[in-house]
């Protein structure tokens, strides 16, 4: 049956198998399975999950299907795991966004590190989900919601972050740094900041997914928290970038496009919480889906045509 928050916000559509995985789904024991970053290779869905272990510590692990909704295969290791020996990540690594680089030949994955000085945004580069290449820690802490844009803008590779210190306001906002070599990064720049007073993201944000590149701009999906005194409520909202600057915020959704409604986002480890971090876009039917945490415990998945998103975007913002 719709929910209120369907009526009210149809751009996505949750698909009716959801949640998509969960943990028992899971070859071995874990306790949550959510935060998925996404791609598509070999024509199937390849989704690198956040699955938090037993003990609390998180890992990202490849999930394979056909058609992006049924048939998941996962794998029996992490592809990225704590590294007991590297500081940086040493108590795990946590939400990552995935994009093809075709410059490089390869997909980037940007991700949380998180060891005892707090979380950090690392990269690695992968060509097939099967074994990775670390890059590292590129951020130092306090840093998260890292994702980079699938090319270089006027000669550089730009990356969104979420820095987090007394020199950046102690607020979480959006910034954006920039590299030649994907190593060596500039000093973050504002983008976008949470906004004053009662908004639905007002406590901080955080880009979701990689933007995709359109004719108007870079779309993006970002997620707002709002701080209620029975705990916060994750919502996604849409945001366009210029596509030579993007650092320029073009449009914004005043309102959020998706909230937690369904049992599976209400509930959980962290309830009301709608996270997205992965997103594929076929250019053939114009479907976009968009993969989420819910309740930081289990896999959903949305899905709305792209020209919705930007005629929504046009006419509300």
């Amino acid at each position: 049956m719709p929910t209120k928050d369907d009526a009210m916000r149809d751009l996505f559509r949750r698909d009716p198998a959801n949640p998509i995985l969960t943990a028992e789904d899971w070859p071995y024991r874990v306790n949550t399975v959510f935060n998925p970053g996404a791609a598509i290779h070999n024509a199937e869905t390849v989704l690198l999950c956040r699955v938090e272990d037993p003990r609390g510590i998180s890992h990202l692990t490849v999930a394979r299907s056909p058609d992006g909704v049924h048939g998941w295969r996962v794998e029996a290791k992490p592809l990225l795991a704590e590294d007991p020996g590297d500081h940086t990540s040493m108590w795990g690594v946590e939400d990552c966004r995935v994009t093809w680089v075709e410059e490089l030949e390869r997909y980037v994955i940007a991700y949380t590190a998180y060891g005892p000085s707090g979380p950090c945004v690392a990269l690695a580069t992968t060509e097939d989900f099967e074994s990775v290449e670390k890059l590292g820690a590129v951020m130092p802490p306090d840093d998260k919601d890292a994702a980079l844009l699938p090319r270089r803008v006027n000669g550089e590779f730009v990356l969104y972050h979420r820095p987090v210190s007394s020199r950046y306001g102690n607020r979480g906002n959006i910034w954006l740094s920039r590299s030649a070599d994907l190593t060596h990064w500039s000093a973050p720049e504002p983008v976008m900041a949470s906004r004053e007073g009662p908004w639905w993201d007002a406590a901080r944000i955080g880009l979701g997914p990689a933007p995709i590149q359109t004719e108007h701009g870079w779309l993006g999906i970002y997620h707002g928290v709002k701080q209620m005194p029975a705990g916060p409520i994750y919502r996604a909202g849409l945001v366009l970038f210029d596509l030579d600057n993007p650092a320029r915020v073009l449009r914004r959704s005043p309102a959020w496009v998706m909230g937690p409604a369904a049992d599976y986002e209400t509930r959980g480890d962290v309830p009301n919480v709608v996270f997205p971090t992965g997103m594929v876009h076929d250019p053939q039917t114009d479907e976009l889906r968009l993969y989420y945490g819910a309740g930081d415990s289990v896999v959903a998945l949305a899905t709305a045509n792209l020209s919705e998103l930007m005629e929504f975007l046009w006419q509300n913002s």
